[in-house]
């Protein structure tokens, strides 16, 4: 199984910490973000991951290596000053990804969710992980009705930034700048997208006060 991991964002909302250190490399727990997301992937048998670079890529090489430590291969998908956003990236790294259906995870999110649940049905390009709406997201994103997402017609819920996608999903697109939500939405009004509700821990650290909120709820838990 493969995986990818988002991490080429410049991280505005995260400054001044982001200045000088990618996003995904602040730490919680004394351990980088990115890490947390390596060893859930490791345990459940992922042996490839790619992981896009751009704000700071350098350090993320120099910080995990080639993922042997974790028991991983590590392949770094590289991508211009500004990114690709998160279509073009995802797509910019296909050739790493194998032919099967991947799981792609935010390198700006902390979650407990087991990406071993993840599975995509033939029909389906794609499989969501929904949570509920964080107060910095009450609208949410997509509805979850039966196991299946749709646009409208019910309460939406926040998408946590992990999936399993097919490469189909990609069809037609070309290497550029490009965003992932019309192409999932496309995809949902197709009714090909299926969607998984969580309900355990989930943070998305988007500004310092989240980070540190994290950091201390981590250090404060038993199993810390």
């Amino acid at each position: 199984m493969r995986a990818m991991i988002l991490a080429a964002g410049r991280g505005e909302r995260m400054r001044p910490l982001t200045d000088t250190l990618p996003k995904p490399l602040l730490e919680v727990g004394d351990k980088p973000l990115i890490v947390w997301h390596l060893e859930r992937l490791a345990a459940i048998g992922v042996t490839d991951i790619a992981v896009n670079l751009c704000w700071l890529g350098e350090k993320i090489r120099a910080r995990l290596g080639d993922g042997n430590q974790w028991g991983v291969r590590l392949h770094y998908s590289l991508e211009p000053p500004g990114a690709l956003e998160t279509g073009g990236g995802i797509f910019r790294a296909l050739p790493m990804l194998g032919d099967e259906p991947f799981i792609v995870v935010n390198g700006d999110i902390f979650c407990d969710f087991d990406p071993s649940l993840l599975k995509l049905s033939p029909q389906d390009v794609a499989c969501l992980v929904m949570v509920p709406n964080p107060s910095h997201n009450r609208a949410g994103d997509f509805v979850l009705r039966d196991g299946r997402l749709v646009d409208e017609g019910g309460e939406g819920l926040t998408f946590s930034g992990i999936a399993m996608y097919s490469k189909s999903l990609f069809d037609g697109c070309e290497d550029g700048v490009f965003p992932l939500a019309p192409l999932l939405r496309s995809a949902i009004a197709r009714g090909r997208v299926a969607g998984l509700l969580h309900t355990g821990l989930w943070r998305d650290v988007g500004t310092p006060q989240r980070l540190s909120e994290l950091d201390a709820w981590i250090r404060e838990r038993p199993d810390g």
